[in-house]
């Protein structure tokens, strides 16, 4: 990886970045970041959720993934009714390097409690194949 890159990861993708406190950041889910040719995979440990509690959003070139899941329980007894809600939810920010990812590319897929979110590179900013120049 290009040391450019390298740092920018640092910088925007493995940092608690908006000021996150560290009580804050162990109640978030982990996130891995990969890079490709073709762009970059985020991937956030997430189990629990279904893929309709996911949203995903891009604003100002800020990426904000969010998830939200409700769970209700009832028992009932001659004498008594016990009902117990509970609420989980997180939301997680990353600022979108404009030079080089295409927004337009973002896709996400959720299995086995792993949310994955593919983040095309630009054309510009894609590895090319070495030119070969033919000597006449």
């Amino acid at each position: 990886m290009m040391p450019e890159l390298e740092n920018l990861f640092n910088n925007v993708f493995r940092s608690g970045f908006f000021n996150e406190d560290q009580e804050e950041l162990n109640t978030l889910p982990a996130v891995n970041v990969k890079e490709t040719e073709d762009g970059f995979v985020l991937e956030v440990a997430a189990p629990g959720y279904e893929k309709d509690n996911f949203d995903i959003s891009v604003e100002n070139g800020i990426m904000t993934i969010s998830a939200t899941s409700e769970e209700k329980k009832e028992e009932k007894d001659e004498n008594y009714t016990k009902r117990e809600f509970n609420y989980t939810s997180f939301h997680r920010s990353f600022r979108l390097p404009e030079d080089t990812v295409d927004e337009s590319t973002i896709k996400a897929s959720y299995k086995n409690g792993i949310l994955e979110v593919f983040i095309g590179k630009k054309e510009e900013v894609k590895p090319k194949p070495p030119k070969t120049i033919k000597v006449s």
